[in-house]
């Protein structure tokens, strides 16, 4: 998520009321998790395991919970609670917009586009050309859908990510301000969700085709021209390469890769990235082949039992 303009580090850690190390005239730009920081990005970090992760990372502020040395060209704002200041700044840059009508003033709407009755379309929203949005779809703020895309009754575009902090009271939720952009000629079923970024996109890829109730995670990119069965739930931060096919009732651990060309049998559980071009099946997932050739060889234990006897 970048700031509409450059701010000081010195303006950021008056914000959150924490001490800095480095120019107080360090340029911060915007703020963003791990996997998507960019220089003048702020990245937060709250755990000794992941310190270097994020010093090292290409974030140039780091918000941490700990004095540590600061890498050379970095700032670090420290922090006795870096999530919760995460938070602050996403309310701060990002703050939640009331609206009061069905399609806010501000949303913007492309020639030829139906919107069906009962369809809410928030602040900011940008719709292309030529799509067909049925009735009863949500379209939280900022989301960005292209040209010639059609959106089933039900679905919700927008919804916060899963991402929670436990507490000793209970769990404390990251806050979400990123966006879902849906691009050119996908078409989304009846009864999906697609939640969008915690500070980037969770994006659909062009030509992209999702059956009925698919659940799509924070920041996940899914490629141009997969096809994704019914029941499937994504998980957050998932990348799904070009023309992949997820059958019915696929399951996705976060933070995997999913190649491309890839085919993903039905029922399966991705617990771990694979790659492009080959057919998986079951759980823990494994190529098809040699999956069912292991449930074929299950089925004739019996039999060698029975010789065994």
């Amino acid at each position: 998520m970048k700031f509409q303009k450059s701010h000081s580090l010195q303006e950021i850690a008056d914000l959150l009321q924490c001490e800095f190390i480095g120019d107080k005239d360090f340029q911060v730009l915007g703020m963003n998790e791990i996997h998507v920081v960019e220089p003048g990005d702020i990245v937060f970090v709250d755990h000794p395991k992941y310190y270097d992760k994020a010093l090292q990372s290409a974030a140039t502020i780091v918000l941490i919970n700990k004095e540590v040395e600061c890498p050379e060209g970095k700032a670090l704002l420290i922090s006795d609670d870096p999530f919760r200041d995460f938070n602050v700044l996403t309310r701060h840059f990002k703050p939640f917009q009331f609206a009061n009508v069905a399609i806010a003033p501000s949303a913007e709407i492309g020639e030829g586009t139906v919107i069906q009755p009962n369809t809410f379309v928030g602040n900011h929203v940008k719709i292309g050309k030529n799509c067909l949005i049925h009735s009863n779809v949500s379209i939280y703020d900022h989301t960005v859908i292209g040209d010639n895309v059609i959106i089933h009754a039900g679905t919700i575009l927008g919804a916060d990510a899963f991402y929670y902090k436990k507490r000793p009271e209970g769990f404390d939720q990251l806050i979400s301000g990123g966006r879902v952009v849906i691009e050119d000629n996908v078409g989304i079923g009846a009864l999906c969700t697609i939640d969008k970024g915690v500070t980037g996109d969770t994006t659909i890829g062009a030509g992209t085709k999702l059956d009925n109730q698919v659940h799509v995670g924070h920041d996940t990119v899914i490629g141009k021209k997969c096809l994704i069965a019914s029941q499937t739930g994504i998980a957050g931060c998932v990348v799904i390469e070009d023309e992949v096919t997820m059958w019915g009732q696929v399951g996705t651990t976060s933070g995997i890769t999913i190649g491309t060309k890839a085919v993903v049998m039905g029922q399966t559980g991705v617990t771990k990235s694979v790659e492009g071009g080959k057919s998986y099946f079951g759980t823990p997932i494994e190529e098809s082949r040699e999956k069912l050739k292991q449930l074929a060889n299950i089925k004739k234990i019996p039999e060698i039992l029975s010789k065994l006897k």
